[in-house]
């Protein structure tokens, strides 16, 4: 087939939460664009396997415990019934919808967007193989690598079997096995044991370090593991997974436990989730001569540019935290600096929020990164059993906690857990951004009753006693 041979200022490779905001940003700014992605529409991982259809299904999951838990205020809905395949149809709707909507954004954007696979030539052109065999030539001025990540495969668990799943083939909801392993106490694999034991999965996690959750403040954390031992069959720490083979009623995992006595069980399914790897291989850029590490992440500097002028990084391939929104804020500083505005990926504070149910937040410095610091802060927390609104949602088992610097009174952190806690850091991030003062959440009217106002009593615990919660002196 003939090939082709297109000129643009700025292509950008890769169509997710880092890419397609990059190249958005880039239009904006009067810029000539395009758009390289493998996918029908921009969206990347996180709408299509990702982020998004996996909240879709976290949705599902909390609506089925509080149908389960409403017996308590004294509503009876009896045993729900799944119907898989609608509940598979809603959940690709979410992402049919949202991709759909991406893409009407780019066309209005005049962004020239171009489905297939891309690896670079040079450092003016880029090479794409489409869908037809052809292969489409892109010069160009500048670049923006975004291609994201993938599930890291441990090649002693990969036993080509069906019945071992990653994160992607997890969210297609293959059945509801009647027992399941997660193999990782990190975010991905307490979400998605989430969804299955909702469903009716005995969930069981297996973690080889010492609690779930290793980056998040073991008090946040322990209110969350609480909960889940509630609705997973068992939890496993400071357990190592030894191997695992197929047989013919499941898969067979050996263990050793934390006394290091060897022990087996056999799951009907195994959820592999113990992180992701950057998707750096492939590219070319070895070629370009971009400088990349031996984790597979592309270093940059403050503006996302690699070693190489004109060619930029941004998202999961180019360092931690591999979070969409960071990916996002990435992609505009990039896009910025290629424009010529002066500008810098410099956050105070990147929010990680866990969507289980409760959800555990946090931003800006935790207690644990304090004490490794040796930083003086003081810790102020208020119990959500003082709160009236978590009272009258039957969700007191949360907690707000603030680390404040001990000389200046500066907000350097925010933690929280409970139902909902994702939407309320954002004023925990704005408040670490702004170099609020733990005086400036004190004296904030919050609306009551809310769970916002656990912000506001966290900060007057801190000058004494707070309203709703008294500590003999």
């Amino acid at each position: 087939m003939t090939d082709s041979t297109i000129t643009t200022q700025v292509v950008v490779l890769g169509g997710g939460p880092g890419g397609y905001p990059a190249a958005f940003k880039a239009a904006d700014l009067g810029l000539d664009v395009t758009l390289v992605d493998m996918e029908k529409n921009p969206g990347g991982v996180c709408l299509y396997r990702g982020c998004i259809p996996s909240k879709a299904l976290l949705h599902v999951a909390k609506v089925l415990n509080e149908a389960k838990e409403a017996s308590e205020l004294g509503i009876n809905f009896g045993e729900p019934t799944i119907d898989l395949n609608q509940l598979r149809n809603f959940k690709d709707k979410v992402v049919t919808q949202l991709t759909g909507g991406v893409g009407l954004l780019s066309r209005q954007r005049k962004v020239r967007f171009v489905q297939g696979r891309g690896e670079f030539v040079d450092n003016r052109t880029l090479a794409v193989t489409q869908g037809d065999g052809s292969t489409l030539q892109i010069t160009f001025e500048y670049a923006i690598v975004a291609t994201g990540s993938r599930p890291t495969v441990i090649p002693a668990f990969d036993l080509g079997s069906e019945r071992i799943m990653d994160s992607t083939s997890a969210l297609t909801l293959p059945d509801i096995p009647e027992t399941m392993l997660v193999v990782g106490g990190g975010y991905i694999g307490l979400e998605l044991g989430t969804v299955y034991a909702a469903l009716g999965s005995k969930v069981t996690v297996v973690e080889m370090l010492p609690r779930l959750l290793s980056t998040g403040d073991e008090d946040l954390v322990q209110v969350l593991a609480r909960q889940l031992e509630t609705r997973f069959e068992k939890i496993m720490v400071n357990t190592q997974v030894l191997g695992m083979e197929e047989v013919a009623e499941g898969i067979r995992v050996r263990f050793r436990s934390p006394q290091g006595d060897p022990f087996e069980q056999v799951f009907d399914r195994i959820l592999i989730s113990v992180g992701r790897k950057p998707n750096s291989a492939g590219l070319g850029l070895e070629t370009l001569g971009v400088a990349v590490d031996n984790k597979g992440f592309i270093p940059v500097d403050a503006q996302r540019r690699t070693n190489v002028s004109n060619i930029f990084a941004v998202g999961d391939v180019a360092g931690e935290p591999m979070l969409a929104h960071k990916a996002t804020r990435e992609g505009h500083v990039a896009a910025e600096a290629i424009a010529g505005h002066p500008t810098a990926f410099d956050p105070q504070a990147i929010p990680a929020v866990v969507f289980t149910d409760p959800e555990v937040a946090w931003c800006g410095l935790t207690e644990m990164g304090a004490e490794a610091q040796k930083r003086p802060v003081r810790v102020a927390r208020f119990p959500w059993g003082a709160s009236g609104r978590a009272t009258t949602l039957g969700r007191s088992d949360g907690m707000t906690k603030l680390v404040i610097d001990s000389v200046n009174e500066r907000v350097l952190g925010v933690g929280i857990v409970g139902t909902n806690a994702g939407e309320l850091i954002s004023e925990g991030v704005l408040a670490v951004e702004m170099g609020a003062t733990v005086a400036d959440l004190e004296l904030t009217i919050h609306p009551h009753p809310t769970l916002s106002e656990t912000v506001m009593e966290s900060a007057e615990s801190v000058y004494g006693q707070s309203t709703h919660v008294y500590k003999r002196k």
